[in-house]
């Protein structure tokens, strides 16, 4: 796909606000396993950088996808995954689907503030039984004359201890009607002036082998009660709204994959000419010159598949399973490329204060969030034609 002048107007925008708002204190967010959401959100609002693909009547710029992914490219450049991650919940999990399916009504009240940066928001659809398998889910929202009452859990919730609101996905059906028809994709709030909603919990901030910089969390309902307004398009079909919802989201760690493994390149190989070994540059020898150019390769064609996905998804076509492709090569060479990369900075590598460290622990949840590396196979395998579909 062809890149615009418009497109590197808005990448240096994006990499000027990374440079003025996050950057600086990215190693204090670390330290405190969490970075300030509103503020950060703020920042990237007022430039309009959190509604790049969003309709213009809501606060978004209206442009397509393809400058959403430059944006993302430009996030890349922050070092820590936790950051990027949360703006990517904000931008790409939790408001595509009221973006494309929300009532002008529900999507003034969450939607707008959120692309401006006024509200943080997070996705529920995980629970401590249900990842990958979403259609295990176990929260509930029964109807209750005009509200939804809603009761159950959410697990590993992107900025959960900080978020004003939830695009929560629950049962609002009974199982006989299928586990597939049976959801609803549901705007939940969380906070009302910065004060915990009647009903919802914060169980706690869960700690986390990598991504410190993000908040984590798990969450309870009982019994909260939600205007039955707030429903994302039509009652029931909130398992597709979220599978398409799912495919931005692979898209977005598929688009960081590729630009996360070039930098850790990068930085290898100018540590490697500054390190000396037995008398000479690191870099001199011929096995680290051959792992280089064979993981430059990899990346390479991880780009070209992702962006003919990006492509693909601005012309309106079904990206499920290129999504799921480079998905799934994108978590696998963003471990490889991590591990063989931390191998030639030697027992520095081990270190935490370094920054290839970071991206190894960070990178380790690329296989896991979004559908596990286990679940992608299928979904590829289906639209091949090699196997029936779950029914």
């Amino acid at each position: 796909m062809k890149l615009t002048h418009e497109h590197e107007q808005l990448r240096a925008t994006a990499l000027k606000a990374v440079g003025e708002h996050i950057s600086p204190w990215v190693e204090e967010w670390e330290d405190a396993r969490i970075c300030p959401a509103h503020q950060v959100f703020k920042a990237l609002g007022n430039l309009g950088l959190l509604g790049i693909n969003k309709p213009v009547e809501f606060g978004g710029l209206g442009l397509d996808y393809s400058y959403a992914s430059v944006f993302n490219e430009a996030l890349s450049t922050i070092r820590s995954g936790g950051v990027k991650m949360a703006i990517g919940v904000q931008t790409d999990m939790a408001t595509p689907a009221l973006a494309r399916f929300g009532s002008d009504e529900v999507r003034r009240e969450f939607l707008t503030p959120s692309i401006t940066g006024d509200l943080v928001s997070c996705i529920g659809v995980s629970e401590p039984h249900a990842g990958s398998d979403v259609a295990a889910i176990k929260t509930t929202a029964r109807r209750d004359g005009d509200d939804y009452v809603i009761s159950g859990g959410k697990m590993w919730t992107t900025s959960g201890t900080q978020a004003d609101w939830m695009c929560l996905l629950a049962n609002t059906g009974d199982a006989s009607e299928g586990i597939h028809k049976n959801k609803s994709l549901i705007c939940l709030p969380l906070r009302e002036n910065g004060r915990l909603v009647k009903g919802v919990t914060v169980a706690r901030k869960l700690k986390k082998m990598g991504m410190h910089a993000s908040d984590t969390a798990e969450l309870w309902f009982d019994e909260v009660r939600v205007p039955v307004r707030n429903l994302i398009g039509q009652e029931g079909a909130g398992f597709t709204y979220q599978m398409l919802q799912f495919q931005e989201e692979r898209l977005y760690a598929a688009v960081g994959s590729v630009s996360g493994c070039e930098r850790l390149i990068e930085q290898t190989i100018a540590y490697t000419r500054e390190r000396h070994v037995f008398g000479q540059p690191l870099i001199n020898n011929q096995v680290i010159h051959f792992r280089l150019a064979e993981l430059a390769t990899e990346v390479e064609a991880l780009r070209a598949l992702t962006w003919k996905c990006v492509e693909a998804h601005c012309n309106g076509e079904d990206v499920t399973r290129l999504a799921s492709m480079a998905k799934l090569k994108g978590g696998r060479l963003q471990r490889e490329v991590a591990d063989s990369c931390l191998q030639y900075f030697g027992g520095m590598g081990f270190m935490d204060e370094t920054p290839i460290s970071r991206a190894f622990r960070d990178g380790r949840l690329g296989s896991i969030g979004g559908g596990a590396d286990e679940v992608m196979p299928r979904i590829i395998a289906q639209s091949m034609g090699v196997m029936p579909p779950r029914r």
